[in-house]
């Protein structure tokens, strides 16, 4: 795909937001538009910066707009624009937590979770197989539900969740050891012994950051991963990379998630 955005705008451009708070960083208004562009559909995706506390009006606001299309989620609205859908996949029914919402031809919202889907794509593009590893995963918010829900799916031989939040953490660890397809635990930020390493916390993003986990501990046979896309090399990237390790950035990610919203905005199940 062209790194070239040339967006001709018209009264016929079918319209799609991304909702955040913050926005500033998110990379999908190209990325996506591009990708409707690419595949010839006169499309565009533009930011919105709305507080929690906002959320359910911006939604009922957009709405009456009969050209806007859909609506792309991040921090920290995908747990709660589920309740705003009328209908979601089952894999967003498991996980409480879309990121995408496509307008149905009633006018209600049907909404999906691709970010664990295109986490474990990323990976495997990059060399790091799931299945039958012993995987330690950081951060049990929208983001890292979804990942840890596709790993379990995609056959991992034990999973252990990491999050300050342990009423959250806890959650996600019980509902997924519900599934009875693999072990399910509590993590720490010690990846002694993991196969697999990977942050799907924002920690990282600022220069002033902490690790998200002790870098001392990471071998060189171990692969990791991180969903942040800015800065493009996280710290905790760079320290894996500086050991030997396999890697796979939040750019890598985003590509694969990407793909997979516009299949499901154009249409597709």
């Amino acid at each position: 795909m062209s790194d070239t955005l040339n967006l001709t705008l018209s009264g016929a451009t079918r319209v799609h937001f991304i909702v955040g708070d913050p926005i500033a960083q998110v990379k999908s208004p190209a990325g996506v538009t591009q990708a409707f562009q690419a595949r010839g559909h006169d499309a565009m995706v533009a930011p919105a910066h709305v507080p929690p506390a906002k959320l359910a009006a911006w939604v009922e606001g957009v709405s009456l707009a009969h050209n806007v299309d859909g609506i792309i989620v991040t921090v920290p609205h995908k747990f709660a624009c589920f309740e705003l859908c009328a209908t979601t996949s089952d894999r967003a029914a498991f996980l409480h937590t879309v990121n995408t919402m496509r307008r149905a031809a009633d006018g209600r919202w049907h909404g999906d979770m691709f970010d664990g889907l295109g986490f474990v794509a990323a990976m495997r593009d990059n060399g790091g197989e799931p299945e039958g590893k012993k995987v330690l995963l950081l951060g049990a918010g929208g983001a890292g539900s979804a990942i840890a829900h596709s790993l379990v799916m995609a056959g991992v031989a034990e999973l252990a969740i990491h999050d300050e939040d342990t009423v959250r953490r806890t959650a996600l660890v019980d509902r997924l050891a519900g599934l009875g397809r693999c072990p399910v635990a509590h993590g720490s930020a010690d990846p002694g012994g993991f196969d697999m390493v990977l942050n799907a916390t924002p920690v990282g993003m600022k220069a002033s950051d902490p690790y998200p986990l002790d870098v001392d501990k990471i071998t060189a046979g171990m692969f990791v991963g991180c969903v942040i896309t800015a800065p493009a090399i996280t710290p905790l990237i760079a320290a894996a990379r500086a050991k030997g390790c396999g890697t796979m950035t939040g750019a890598h990610m985003f590509a694969r998630v990407r793909d997979l919203m516009v299949d499901f905005l154009l249409g597709k199940p």
